[in-house]
């Protein structure tokens, strides 16, 4: 069975929140980065790598600071969990969960910067990135050499987030469109505890 990489996916989706590329829209960021405790949504993700291309489905949840939800409903059905200390990686089809100490693990990755309102500055230099079917864009660059991406690109139209465009480090491209978005879904906390299935093993990173 082909397996995925599930939360250096996620972990890039989560820089979302950085922002578009004309005046307008950073400022919309800067109150976004600023103002915003939650978001939840829908969304749909294609992974081009040289050999195949692959689409998945799902939705996800955020509380700030640090509570995150993202489940993978089609074609395979994956959830991730950040409950504030732990993340939570549960593989439906292998009945098998990784849990790894969150602080450590998104680090200063784009993961932080839904987590951790401060992250987007100490952690990007942003350019204008031009239109693209009335999407405006921003490229962000990750100020550290190893951050095991060359590139995220994030779209909006307006105030509303659209797309999201990002290259890794082995030149994989991922593409995220967004849709259904609430950005006050006044999530309860409880929504991000996770409890391991009886008899799904659990392995520790």
């Amino acid at each position: 069975m082909k397996k995925k990489q599930p939360f250096a996916t996620f972990a890039t989706l989560l820089a979302l929140s950085i922002g578009s590329a004309h005046a307008g829209a950073i400022d919309a960021l800067k109150k976004f980065n600023a103002d915003a405790d939650g978001i939840s949504g829908s969304f749909s993700q294609t992974v081009k790598s040289k050999k195949k291309t692959q689409t998945t489905n799902g939705s996800f949840k955020i509380l700030r600071p640090g509570l995150f939800r993202w489940e993978y409903t089609s074609p395979y059905k994956q959830t991730i969990v950040g409950d504030g200390k732990t993340i939570w990686l549960y593989d439906v089809d292998l009945a098998q969960i990784t849990k790894s100490p969150q602080d450590q693990t998104i680090g200063d990755s784009p993961a932080a910067i839904l987590s951790n309102k401060s992250a987007l500055d100490s952690s990007y230099a942003l350019q204008e990135d031009g239109t693209s079917n009335g999407i405006d864009y921003v490229l962000a660059k990750p100020k550290k050499n190893n951050a095991g991406y060359q590139y995220i690109r994030i779209g909006f139209k307006g105030d509303a987030l659209a797309a999201m465009q990002l290259k890794d480090s082995f030149g994989n491209e991922t593409t995220i469109r967004f849709n259904n978005l609430n950005m006050q879904p006044n999530l309860p906390r409880s929504a991000f505890k996770f409890t391991p299935p009886e008899g799904v093993d659990v392995l520790s990173n």
